[in-house]
């Protein structure tokens, strides 16, 4: 769990920039590496998908001061660590 985090956000990053050169160029990166094993690039695009949908519900989880733990009662002009996290 402590990689998920930085996994997704690779994943949305070979995703964006896959769809970028489709959009400027025409072509499919994706499937121009992984064609020859049409498998291997499905895959990747629903792990690309998923973790848009992880981030999204990762983000929409965040509680207004940015810690996770949606009980404390931080507002924005405090400081970003969480009381509660904190006593892991």
């Amino acid at each position: 769990m402590k990689y998920s985090k930085t996994i997704a956000y690779i994943l949305i990053i070979v995703g964006a920039l896959n769809w970028g050169v489709y959009g400027v160029a025409g072509y499919d990166v994706v499937n121009i590496l992984f064609g020859t094993v049409p498998v291997i690039a499905r895959i990747i695009y629903v792990l690309v998908g998923l973790s848009a949908v992880y981030m999204i519900l990762l983000k929409s989880t965040k509680s207004s001061c940015g810690c996770s733990c949606n009980s404390c009662a931080c507002s924005s002009s405090e400081v970003q660590t969480c009381p509660i996290e904190d006593t892991k």
